[in-house]
């Protein structure tokens, strides 16, 4: 799979795509010479978790780039901890003045990459194929009833 997302409706099919990927801190690269944010991602194959009565579960090595990008700034995530494992949840893109915006990354237990961009410019590539994996990403039910 490649994508490329240059607006809000295409960050978020980039978003469904990368739910759930596992990433390792050592793979996130901020280039800032290069306005670059590249980071390497075992991305979750939704689609063939999806695709009929007998799914696959798998994950493929994946890259998720973004250009343009003015500076980057983390949130409950330490650089220095270079085997610590994220759990990306969704990308959001939200626009300042035309074209500029803030990117972010968000990965569960709070942890956050803020990237501020010249414009939206991101690209999602899978790098190889697929291997197997026993389970399927599941979250609670964020519509649960209240309780008094």
């Amino acid at each position: 799979m490649k994508l490329v997302a240059l607006d809000r409706d295409d960050i978020e099919i980039v978003s469904t795509h990368v739910q759930d990927s596992v990433v390792k801190v050592a793979d996130i690269l901020w280039r800032p010479d290069e306005h670059r944010l590249v980071v390497g991602l075992n991305r979750f194959d939704w689609e063939a978790a999806a695709c009929c009565s007998d799914p696959h579960y798998q994950r493929r090595r994946t890259a998720l780039r973004f250009d343009r990008v003015l500076g980057c700034k983390c949130r409950n995530l330490e650089p220095t901890k270079k085997d610590a494992v994220l759990n990306l949840l969704a990308v959001e893109f939200t626009e300042t003045t035309a074209p500029s915006g803030i990117i972010t990354l968000h990965f569960s237990g709070g942890a956050a990459l803020r990237l501020e961009v010249e414009c939206l410019e991101c690209e999602l590539a899978d790098l190889g194929p697929t291997w197997n994996t026993v389970t399927c990403p599941a979250h609670p039910d964020a519509k649960a009833p209240l309780r008094d």
